[in-house]
C-alpha cells in the first residue's frame, strides 16, 4: 500500500506542477517585514514569500536554507485586508 503517502503533502505552484511541501500555513500565523511574510522553519530559518508573490496568486513559501517548503493559505481577494491586519500597507490586487 501507500501508506507513506499519508505524511507527504502536495500542493501545486503557479504553472499546475506538484510540489511536496512540509505543511500549510494560514497567512494570519506568518509574520510581515517590509513586504515580505516569514514563517519560522524547522531548520532555524525562516521559510519566506513576498506580498507581491501572493498578490500574483502565488502560495508556496521557501525556507533559503534548507529544501523545504510550505503553502500559504489565503484568498487573493482578502488579501489585502490581511497584509493590513498584519501591519503592512494595502495592496491592490
Amino acid at each position: 500500500g501507500n501508506y507513506w503517502l499519508i505524511n507527504n503533502m502536495s500542493a501545486f505552484d503557479q504553472d499546475g506542477n506538484p510540489v511536496e511541501i512540509y505543511d500549510e500555513v494560514e497567512i494570519e500565523e506568518m509574520e510581515l517585514e517590509d513586504g515580505v511574510l516569514y514563517y519560522p522553519c524547522p531548520c532555524g530559518d525562516r521559510f519566506r514569500i513576498t506580498v507581491e508573490q501572493l498578490s500574483k496568486g502565488e502560495k508556496i513559501a521557501i525556507c533559503p536554507s534548507c529544501s523545504l517548503k510550505i503553502e500559504v493559505i489565503f484568498e487573493v481577494e482578502g488579501l489585502s485586508d490581511v497584509i493590513v491586519d498584519l501591519g503592512g500597507e494595502p495592496i491592490a490586487v
